[in-house]
């Protein structure tokens, strides 16, 4: 790591993620649970500076929560809102990117500049050329098998949401963080009318939305429980043929767009 790095002092406001993804945990403390987390080049308002921990304010989804102030570096607000307008979000699994913290391996869904290199504030970075971009859904496909990790949203370890969340940045829609909230968008769809890249809501006993999933071409819900991966989908619900059984109460079809 370059020498010439220096911490976020109590008085910046602005940062983003430097790492391949941060946890964001409920409470200051390594042991607590895992709420989201923050892909690289995803910039954060610091709202409260307490060594080691900040408690931020994700600055494209709101989330708020609690990260390593190690993990992020500063930016002002100039520099923030001028690499929001250079940014894209990486539609490559396993990037390699080198910069000041050395090389690291990015997923999918991550901020990065337009250009083989690139600048975010006062940092460097440097990429392999991009490959030809896949359309969304064939994006959403590549997260088959991903392990189900609570909070997380990259290839690494994804949830239901933050599947969605992740997939939908592929067409310029940056959707809130967790199912119930997503559930608020776009229009209803009746179960006959589903189609590709709408989304499948579902409720538990409690008639509670937790759980969402992307309806397939085929008319399949690709959806993250134990593992990404795709299965029936009925008006009852999801139907795991490995289970034999239905694991998901279908609440609503919404399409987004």
């Amino acid at each position: 790591m370059s020498d010439k790095i220096k911490w976020l002092e109590s008085q910046q406001r602005f940062a983003f993620c430097a790492l391949s993804s941060i946890p964001v945990r409920e409470a200051p403390k390594d042991s607590a649970q895992q709420v989201t987390q923050l892909l690289f080049g995803e910039p954060i308002e610091i709202l409260k500076f307490d060594r080691p921990w900040l408690h931020i304010r994700s600055y494209i989804d709101g989330y708020e929560g609690f990260i390593d102030h190690k993990q992020v570096l500063a930016l002002t607000e100039k520099e923030l809102r001028r690499w929001l307008e250079d940014a894209n979000y990486s539609a490559i699994h396993f990037q390699p990117i080198e910069g000041p913290f050395g090389r690291q391996i990015l997923s999918g869904g991550s901020l990065v500049g337009q250009e083989e290199t690139f600048q975010i504030g006062n940092f460097k970075y440097q990429i392999e050329p991009a490959s030809v971009k896949n359309n969304a859904w064939t994006y959403a496909l590549s997260f088959l098998n991903t392990p189900y990790l609570w909070g997380g949203k990259s290839i690494f370890g994804i949830d239901c949401s933050g599947l969605v969340q992740n997939v939908f940045r592929q067409l310029d829609l940056n959707l809130p963080r967790d199912a119930y909230q997503q559930a608020e968008l776009g229009n209803p769809i009746d179960f006959e009318d589903r189609q590709q890249l709408d989304l499948a809501f579902f409720i538990n006993g409690n008639g509670k939305i937790h759980h969402v999933g992307i309806v397939s071409p085929e008319l399949e819900i690709l959806h993250a429980s134990g593992h990404v991966r795709l299965d029936a989908l009925s008006k009852e619900g999801v139907f795991n043929q490995s289970a034999g059984d239905f694991t998901h109460s279908l609440h609503e079809i919404r399409r987004l767009f």
